[in-house]
């Protein structure tokens, strides 16, 4: 699908979202060690990752459910392409299946453990997107779904340069971008983003909410600078017509490599975030 400036284009996006999500490992690992808390390991027998993108956490599902068979759902091809190529060693255990949710949901057959991961907020119609994800749960299965936490931070308030909180101002540009991009979702519907709320609406019994954090202190290692430079790329791109020129200065500055004061040098760059987690059940 095309929205102009809100659209998406996934494959292009494939290496910001694999090195990302890789990066995030350790806190998708205590979310899914978690859920093995709510669902006993040897009731998984089919986990579907809703918005699989590149297979990261279908992997680390695959780890943390070992008797379960694991589908990586998607709407792009080329990134159920990677997604098979980073699983090929569960050999019969990672299938993937491209879909276009939410028209393609009922084809996906049953399962006992749903994540979806950042992919219900692409779906214009978000509550009629959770009661699709709720009829694939067989009685007893368990909806994980990721949504909300806190925005990275990256660099200190005051960077020495430019106006301080730089951070806060493309986070409440991007909120901006956000907003429109729902709206010109096919079937865009406003709700109130109480998903406790929304996962009772869509017929689920909530079992619990849960944030998990991801702290990378300075000095960090050279993958998360990599990825801090890539993401500043992209905000630059995305969202640099919403900010100030004073604040568009400051982003080329710290993208520049030859300034010792760029994102590039900065022996103050880190990677500080947070992901929620709402689960809810299906009555057994």
């Amino acid at each position: 699908m095309t929205h102009d400036h809100t659209h998406m284009d996934w494959t292009a996006m494939l290496p910001l979202l694999e090195r990302g999500a890789e990066l995030r490992t350790p806190l998708y690992r205590s979310a899914a060690a978690w859920l093995t808390e709510l669902l006993p390991v040897g009731a998984a027998r089919r986990v579907l990752d809703i918005g699989s993108g590149p297979g990261v956490l279908a992997g680390l599902l695959a780890e943390a459910f070992p008797y379960a068979d694991v589908v990586a759902v998607d709407g792009t091809p080329e990134l159920l392409e990677r997604a098979r190529e980073r699983n090929a060693p569960l050999g019969g255990r990672f299938t993937t299946r491209l879909a276009e949710l939410p028209a393609g949901v009922d084809e996906l057959g049953e399962a006992d453990l749903v994540w979806a991961g950042e992919s219900v907020h692409h779906i214009g119609d978000q509550l009629g997107a959770l009661e699709g994800l709720a009829r694939r749960l067989r009685p007893g299965g368990l909806l994980a779904l990721v949504e909300g936490g806190l925005p990275a931070r990256h660099l200190p308030r005051d960077i020495g340069f430019g106006r301080p909180g730089l951070e806060a101002r493309v986070e409440a540009a991007h909120a901006d971008w956000f907003g429109e991009m729902r709206a010109a979702l096919p079937g865009a519907r406003e709700v109130t983003e109480d998903w406790a709320a929304l996962l009772s609406s869509a017929g689920l019994v909530p079992s619990g909410t849960r944030t998990f954090l991801l702290d990378v202190p300075a000095p960090v290692p050279a993958a998360v600078r990599e990825h801090v430079l890539a993401t500043y790329a992209r905000t630059r791109e995305g969202v640099a017509e919403r900010l100030t020129d004073e604040d568009r200065a400051t982003l080329d500055r710290l993208l520049d490599p030859d300034d010792q004061a760029s994102l590039h040098h900065r022996p103050d760059v880190h990677l500080l975030m947070a992901r929620t987690v709402h689960t809810a059940r299906r009555a057994a």
